[in-house]
């Protein structure tokens, strides 16, 4: 028997964002964001579903809660909704947006779950998307702004902030790749907004300093691993134009103040360039406190020139799959945290997400989850080699507390510990939620546990 103990102070948590549960779209003052138009456009989200319920968080929240006790947990990761606090992005601030959160982050506190929240998951209002979006850089100062005004409001209830979600996303999926909102297909456009979300953050960290902030303040990327198909030359190199697509971009400015040079070359040699304006990289390369690693996947990349932008073509290698067919693959968890501490320091880490989607039914009750347990055990060993390898991971927030709106995928990928019935919103704990509850409560697991 293996016993997989955690360092005594780690923080076991689970994570959502606003689209994905709270619903009230149009309730309190709530402005319009990009991800209700996006979902309204015919073809964008399957089975033309949309977050205007949602999980309805934003009346069962203090369920939710009590689901987290139950569970547990002691660290909560979850985002405001930017259209709650600026309807449209700028101008008035809606006041109940505000006490909204505000209470609920009181009630967390009461509860012993302490707040990790998140400023941008994803729902830009879309008065600023009639403008350009992330590809104007007024878009910038608004979100420093609006930044700025929850900062202040919770300042001293929150200790622990992210400013962006997985600026991958937000760029080249959005814009480039055309998968989420807004739904463009322009690789400049995508190089421009990865850049603007990076200048974004790195002036709301100066503005966090300036203000006297208590607490701390960082971001939470997306990251994957890839390997090479082969030893050949070629098949490293487009290994490498897959980890700097995706990885590299967003952390080397962060951490060193510059673009990766070989990938800034090969998107030149593609005919895009980068759009810096004179300051944009030392504000990007502000000092953090933390950094959220969200990772789900990984594969294998192969060199295949004239295929897309990065010229790889991803190998299918049949490794085991998700019901998101995504790569099942811990062994890229814990060469991501040793990527990271190898390459930029001791940089504490909060896992932001992590997690997988498998469908399971309620019967008789009760939600068979198996194969998320098996899962879970895969990446907490994954994550405690990191550790016991001198990853300075501070906690680990699960993806996700309820099956929830998974954006362009609507109500069809379920990833809770929690199973949502869309029809009635009844919650019911999965097998995996017991599983996770002991891990959680007790710090530990073993290869002994029944799961």
């Amino acid at each position: 028997m293996t016993i997989f103990q955690f360092p005594p102070d780690f923080r076991w948590g689970v994570a959502t964002a606003a689209y994905q549960i709270e619903g009230a779209t149009q309730e309190d003052g709530r402005g319009l964001s990009i991800w209700d138009t996006f979902a309204r456009t015919p073809g964008k989200v399957l089975n033309g579903d949309n977050g205007d319920v949602a999980c309805d968080s934003y009346h069962r929240w203090a369920e939710d809660i009590a689901l987290m006790k139950q569970l547990g947990v002691t660290m909560y990761r979850f985002s405001i909704a930017w259209p709650r606090i600026y309807p449209n992005g700028t101008g008035e601030m809606n006041e109940k947006g505000l006490e909204f959160y505000e209470t609920f982050v009181d009630a967390l506190l009461e509860a012993g779950i302490e707040p990790l929240c998140t400023l941008y998951h994803w729902d830009l209002p879309q008065t600023l998307q009639d403008s350009g979006g992330w590809t104007n850089r007024e878009t910038i100062d608004a979100f420093v702004h609006y930044s700025e005004t929850v900062l202040k409001r919770l300042n001293g209830k929150i200790k622990n902030w992210i400013t962006f979600n997985e600026p991958w996303c937000v760029s080249f999926l959005s814009h480039e790749l055309g998968a989420h909102a807004p739904g463009w297909t322009d690789f400049q456009a995508a190089l421009d907004v990865a850049h603007h979300l990076l200048v974004a953050h790195g002036r709301t960290v100066r503005r966090f300093r300036e203000l006297g902030m208590a607490g701390a303040i960082g971001y939470a990327p997306n990251t994957e691993w890839f390997v090479p198909y082969s030893r050949s030359e070629a098949d490293l190199q487009a290994a490498k134009r897959r980890h700097g697509y995706f990885n590299t971009w967003f952390f080397e400015p962060v951490f060193r103040g510059s673009y990766p040079q070989e990938q800034t070359a090969h998107y030149e040699s593609k005919g895009f360039k980068l759009n810096i304006q004179p300051g944009d990289m030392e504000d990007i390369s502000q000092p953090i406190d933390f950094v959220g690693i969200n990772y789900y996947t990984g594969g294998v990349a192969k060199d295949a020139p004239g295929q897309g932008i990065l010229d790889i073509e991803v190998v299918d290698t049949e490794m085991e799959k998700t019901d998101f067919d995504w790569n099942v693959y811990p062994e890229g968890f814990y060469q991501v945290l040793r990527w990271v501490k190898d390459t930029y320091g001791d940089i504490p880490i909060f896992i932001t997400e992590n997690g997988a989607c498998y469908e399971a039914e309620k019967k008789d009750g009760r939600v068979k989850d198996r194969r998320r347990t098996q899962f879970l055990r895969r990446h907490l060993i994954a994550l405690h080699r990191a550790i016991e390898s001198g990853v300075n991971v501070k906690g680990y927030m699960q993806w996700s507390l309820l099956d929830n709106f998974e954006w362009a995928y609507g109500y069809t990928k379920p990833f809770g510990l929690v199973h949502v019935d869309f029809r009635t919103l009844e919650r019911t704990p999965k097998e995996s939620f017991y599983w996770y509850r002991s891990v959680a409560r007790n710090n530990w697991f073993s290869t002994n546990d029944e799961y």
